[in-house]
């Protein structure tokens, strides 16, 4: 019926739980539910496997600028714009990482544990969707912060160390930095993080 596997939470038989093992009998009825937002099922219910951490996500081609949101609020992304399917899908396995996906198809891999469709075309929207589903406001704000290019981890610079690199009103009125040493790109706590801080405290009310 086009419903990737990682999208079911719940299947009842004639009001029993099954999983997906049970074998169709004749005069069988149904119930099958996806996430339940508002309840929480035993985890013996459950046909979704509990996350053991602090969300590390892989996406697909499709979802750059979310793949960005979510490194900036410093979450562990995975995103290249030329992954082939079955690269994401052996790489979510091998790193323990959620698939996130508006391929159907790709969702209803065999292998695959932990993933989401995603709805939305806007990024925000779809930021909103993972947000919510992840439960993603309990682990921000933490102490790490990634680079939204290449999601290696930044470390704190010294402004002398890059004062020669820097705007003259950016050496004016900011005074805290941090460096990625991967692609060598400089961040600070400009108007840029505060519009995404806007969108988080945001996401927080509406959640």
């Amino acid at each position: 019926m086009g419903v990737p596997h990682p999208e079911v939470a719940l299947i009842l038989k004639n009001s029993s739980p099954v999983d997906f093992s049970y074998l169709v009998q004749p005069g069988d009825l149904f119930s099958i539910y996806p996430y339940l937002y508002n309840i929480k099922l035993r985890p013996e219910k459950s046909l979704l496997p509990e996350y053991p951490a602090k969300p590390k996500f892989i996406l697909d081609v499709h979802l750059g600028k979310l793949a960005r949101y979510l490194r900036r609020f410093g979450f562990d992304t995975a995103y290249r714009n030329d992954y082939q399917d079955k690269e994401i899908v052996e790489q979510a396995a091998s790193e323990t990482r959620i698939i996130l996906s508006r391929d159907r198809g790709l969702l209803m891999r065999k292998k695959v544990k932990w993933a989401k469709f995603i709805w939305h075309d806007d990024p925000q929207a779809q930021l909103k969707e993972v947000f919510i589903r992840f439960n993603l406001g309990q682990y921000y704000p933490d102490q790490e912060s990634r680079c939204v290019n290449c999601n290696s981890k930044l470390i704190e610079v010294d402004k002398a160390e890059i004062m020669e690199r820097l705007e003259p009103k950016t050496k004016k009125y900011f005074e805290e930095f941090k460096y990625c040493q991967q692609c060598d790109k400089i961040y600070w706590k400009g108007s840029h993080f505060e519009e995404t801080e806007k969108m988080l405290n945001q996401l927080n009310n509406d959640h």
